[in-house]
This record gives structure tokens, C-alpha cells and sequence, in this order.
């Protein structure tokens, strides 16, 4: 039992730390966006996921197009890549190109025109952080994660070692250039979807996948 408990001890204390600093990375209210002068704090958000938005009385059911412009990389000194390559931030990038468009095709016509009762999406990835491997699996099995970790996803909160993605999402009306509604966001997997701590980018990209589909509600 002594030996067992040896062996664990260091993965205990750093479990310690990442419960501490779960809650460290949050999405702000970069400088360096078209739409940073008219984000405001979101009273509406109870998750923490979404804390700065901006919306109109325009409603999004009344637009049956949509252009999406290539995702952008956040280079702003806010930007919050935490262990993130350029080569990785570049297949982030390009994941949620793909992602989002397949999502949104199923309620929008994908175009390249600026017609009547068209959108125009702009999408930047703004900050990512990579899984820890090994630790962000096994702390869903051992005595001290396995709990934990249970709680945070009941409560819809972040696992330990477990990577995020942060975006913006900005849409604008494609006819007169009026940004209708956008918000800063920040994505990441439930703490029990073993699949998405596996690999270091997988958290991230499960996370980019959820934030498609939450757009894809908003015209429902």
C-alpha cells in the first residue's frame, strides 16, 4: 500500500495544481478584433464560456446565406495560445474552416456573394491549449481525478490536463456591412469524453466542433 501510494504521490500534487488553476485561462475581450469597441460583458452567460458578446434586434432566422471567410489566426498580444505550435494553430485553424461550414450548410446556402439575406461569418481562432499526455487520461480513472473530474462534468466545467480552444465569431450583414451579432468563446470537451484527451490537439478540436454546433442552434 505504501509503495502504491509512493507512485501516485507525484501525480496527486500536480492534480492539486491543475484543480487550482482550472479556472486560469479565460476568453477576454481582445483589442485586436473589428468588433472589440462593441463586445460587453455577457450577464446572460452562466457557464463562463461565452463572457463578451454583442447582438442587434436582427433576427438570425431571417438570413438563408451565408459567406464564410477563411479563419484567422489571432496575432494580438492577448492572443492565449498556451503550447501551441504555429504548425498547430495553422490545423486548428483549418479544422474549424471545415467544421463550421459543414455544420452551418445544414440551415444556410454556403456562398460567395454579398446578396439580399446573407451573413457574413468571420471566425478567428484567438487561443488554444494543448492536453497533457498521459495525465489528461489516466486522472479520469485514478482515485483522485476519477471523482473530480465527474463533478466538473456535471456541472459542464473543464477536466484536469485537458486542452480548450478560444475563438471569436463575428457576423455581419453581407448587403450593408452591419456587424449583427458577435462574442468571444471559449470550447472544451466533458471531462469523461476519453477519446478527447488522447492526443494533445484533440481537446481543441473537440472543442471547435462543439462551438459549430452551438452557431448552427443559434439560427434555430
Amino acid at each position: 500500500m505504501y509503495s502504491s501510494l509512493k507512485l501516485q504521490f507525484p501525480i496527486l500534487l500536480a492534480l492539486c495544481g491543475a484543480i487550482a488553476g482550472c479556472a486560469s485561462t479565460q476568453p477576454v475581450a481582445y483589442g485586436g478584433l473589428a468588433s472589440a469597441a462593441q463586445l460587453r460583458p455577457n450577464a446572460d452567460d452562466k457557464s463562463g464560456r461565452v463572457p463578451y458578446s454583442y447582438s442587434t434586434t436582427v433576427t438570425l432566422r431571417d438570413y438563408s446565406s451565408i459567406i464564410i471567410d477563411p479563419v484567422l489566426v489571432y496575432r494580438g498580444q492577448d492572443s492565449q495560445f498556451e503550447e501551441v505550435s504555429d504548425e498547430q494553430k495553422d490545423m486548428l485553424a483549418a479544422y474549424m474552416q471545415d467544421e463550421f461550414e459543414s455544420r452551418l450548410r445544414h440551415r444556410l446556402r454556403i456562398s460567395r456573394d454579398a446578396g439580399w439575406k446573407t451573413l457574413r461569418l468571420k471566425l478567428t481562432l484567438t487561443g488554444a491549449k494543448s492536453s497533457t499526455r498521459f495525465l489528461s487520461t489516466v486522472t479520469r480513472f485514478d482515485l483522485v481525478g476519477g471523482p473530480y473530474n465527474i463533478v466538473q462534468s456535471i456541472r459542464g466545467k473543464e477536466g484536469t490536463f485537458t486542452g480548450s480552444v478560444s475563438y471569436a465569431v463575428e457576423l455581419y450583414d453581407a448587403n450593408t456591412n452591419l456587424l449583427v451579432s458577435a462574442y468571444v468563446a471559449k470550447q472544451y470537451p466533458s471531462p469523461m469524453n476519453i477519446s478527447a484527451s488522447l492526443g494533445p490537439m484533440d481537446a481543441s478540436k473537440a472543442g471547435i466542433e462543439k462551438g459549430a454546433d452551438e452557431l448552427l442552434a443559434a439560427f434555430n
